[in-house]
């Protein structure tokens, strides 16, 4: 069950492209998480990604994943991670 509200998610957009946002599958997010566990993974904004993500949105492209924490989505450029570099 993904933790952002089903409506909330359908106003959601990407913060750069404005693409929409669904939620992150578990194999994107096993993806990701392999590579921060591996020490690999890098945020759009340069910093390394230390913590594994409990859960996502992912861009309708499937590029960029944003973490969310807590249960709320961090919509900042900078924060996103991109896809195909943590593969």
């Amino acid at each position: 069950m993904c933790p952002v509200d089903p409506e909330l998610l359908k106003i959601l957009a990407c913060p750069k492209t404005h693409q929409p946002l669904s939620e992150a599958s578990s194999a994107v997010l096993d993806q990701v998480n392999g590579a921060i566990a591996g020490g690999s993974v890098e945020n759009i904004g340069g910093e390394a990604v230390q913590e594994a993500l409990e859960a996502g949105l992912v861009r309708e492209d499937g590029k960029v994943v944003y973490p969310i924490r807590d249960g709320i989505p961090v919509l900042l450029i900078d924060e996103g991670i991109l896809v195909a570099s943590a593969g």
